[in-house]
């Protein structure tokens, strides 16, 4: 029975990271709307996917909802949630936007580094302790960063604001300590007035696309918030299933997929300095993820060994 779920839990995984991996194919389709747009349609139907998913939730189990109470009781907390709420919709806004304006292949580059910011956090702000091969996957990474900078021209900024978004996203959410459906409702319960507040200035000044193009479009405008939830849940019941390790290097499946759609579908240009850093990159994680399952190893072989560790890096993504 154990490795039925086991296995369950796998498959369910590895379909989240795959829909997280695809949507590139997805953003494009709402054209034309713009960004502000696609994203303010996003937050206001999450919300409504979010209180669907807790009413499914209250009919199976009357108390589904005991949490919602004393969690009003609690000002630090809910502030913590809404600024977790602001910074996950700058992580929305700038992959809707980087994916829309052909920068499929530097989005990915930031859920890439978004392990290796996330443990810089960890050392930084929650005084974590890295093992060697940790500092030198940190160090990889901060010079991949550098030749990036230089095979672009430029700072790859997109690449960054995601990965330090989705990075400060995860550390609120460790000190709200709080389910992922609850997170993901309370969090959506706080983006939802102003989103919906700019549709209706958009509608009232003629420039929205939600009715302007036809049932198909504000179909697929509609669809965001279940996009959203969808691989949030798989994510959710995959992670009780199987092992924390698991879920770290099924994580990685995302951007693989989003830098193979850049490079195959969407024809992005990858000169050699950008094959470089990527390159450098994929060494720091390929260190990251081998020390990880060493020190995984040790710590079943002998708890006694376990050190402090970094934030975990295998929070649902961002995108």
């Amino acid at each position: 029975m154990r490795g039925n779920e086991q296995s369950k839990g796998l498959w369910l995984g590895f379909a989240a990271y795959a829909i997280w991996g695809f949507f590139p194919l997805y953003w494009p389709l709402l054209k034309p709307a713009g960004a502000w747009e696609i994203l303010a349609d996003r937050m206001v139907w999450s919300a409504v996917a979010a209180l669907v998913l807790l009413a499914l939730g209250r009919l199976r189990r009357p108390d589904a909802l005991a949490w919602i109470r004393p969690l009003l009781r609690q000002r630090r907390r809910l502030a913590l949630i809404g600024l977790a709420a602001v910074v996950i919709s700058v992580n929305w806004g700038m992959y809707i936007w980087g994916v829309n304006s052909g920068h499929v292949v530097e989005t990915s580059l930031g859920y890439f580094i978004n392990p290796l910011v996330t443990i810089t956090f960890g050392v930084l702000l929650l005084r974590e302790r890295l093992r060697p091969a940790q500092w030198v996957a940190v160090g990889t990474g901060a010079a991949a960063v550098v030749v990036l900078t230089l095979g672009y021209g430029r700072l790859p900024w997109i690449a960054l604001t995601l990965a330090f978004s989705f990075a400060t996203y995860g550390l609120l959410k460790k000190k709200v300590a709080l389910g992922g459906l609850e997170g993901f409702a309370v969090e959506t319960a706080f983006l939802f007035p102003p989103a919906l507040g700019y549709l209706v200035w958009l509608s009232a000044t003629g420039r929205s696309t939600f009715t302007g193009h036809g049932p198909g479009h504000a179909a697929l405008l509609a669809l965001c918030g279940l996009v959203t939830a969808v691989p949030l849940v798989a994510f959710g019941a995959a992670a009780v299933r199987v092992p924390l390790t698991t879920m770290g290097l099924l994580q990685y499946l995302a951007p693989v997929f989003q830098f193979l759609l850049g490079v195959a579908v969407f024809h992005e240009h990858m000169p050699t300095e950008r094959w470089v850093g990527f390159g450098l990159v994929w060494v720091a994680l390929l260190m990251l993820t081998v020390d990880g399952l060493r020190a995984a190893r040790r710590r079943t072989d002998d708890p006694s060994t376990e050190r402090a560790r970094p934030l975990d890096t295998s929070t649902a993504r961002g995108m």
